[in-house]
């Protein structure tokens, strides 16, 4: 457990920066330059991330069944995941009407990720991971919004193509992560 919670906490960490000391983190880019930044960044965001996968894979083992989720919970977190792909595609598709309303489509895909497997797991570990993770992303929003308000920020509308592409993309990759990846990578088949 101990390896996960460090590779938890060095990739959130990493990740707050700009919710607890944005004005540092400015300082320290125009310090090192914005190249140094992001590969420092990227680095640490990197190693944070090994250590939280490896770290996850052994703690959840041992995990303690903390309570057991209602089968019924399955079929929401599938679609629940469903919707945080198509957020997380709104962060990236040009023009289109999740950005343009949310504004920060990707941290608001990552809230609902992470509700989506509190919901369907009841170990410890995943308690932790995923609650760390809703948590920082209610975090992050509000800091978000906060700055956006703070700098007047005005977001382009978004239009219908930019709109359907976004669901299109999410729904794609949604469907080939849980239908295959997910399998693969995490070692769970969320369908069976």
């Amino acid at each position: 457990m101990t390896i996960f919670i460090l590779g938890l906490l060095m990739f959130l960490s990493v990740h707050s920066v700009r919710i607890v000391a944005n004005d540092w983190r400015t300082m320290q880019r125009n310090r090192l330059g914005e190249s140094a930044w992001k590969t420092l960044y990227s680095l640490l965001s990197l190693a944070g991330l090994a250590l939280l996968v490896w770290g996850f894979g052994i703690a959840r083992i041992d995990s303690p069944l903390i309570w057991s989720p209602p089968a019924g919970m399955r079929h929401a977190a599938a679609l629940l995941t469903l919707i945080a792909f198509v957020l997380l595609a709104g962060a990236y598709v040009p023009r289109n009407r999740f950005k343009a309303r949310l504004h920060h489509p990707m941290i608001l895909g990552v809230k609902v990720w992470a509700l989506a497997h509190l919901l369907a797991n009841g170990k410890l570990a995943d308690i932790i991971l995923f609650g760390a993770f809703l948590l920082w992303a209610v975090l992050c929003f509000r800091a978000a919004r906060r700055r956006d308000r703070a700098e007047n920020i005005q977001y382009p509308g978004g239009t219908l193509t930019g709109t359907l592409t976004t669901i299109a993309i999410g729904a794609a990759a949604w469907a080939a992560f849980a239908f295959y990846l997910h399998g693969a990578l995490i070692g769970v088949r969320p369908f069976g």
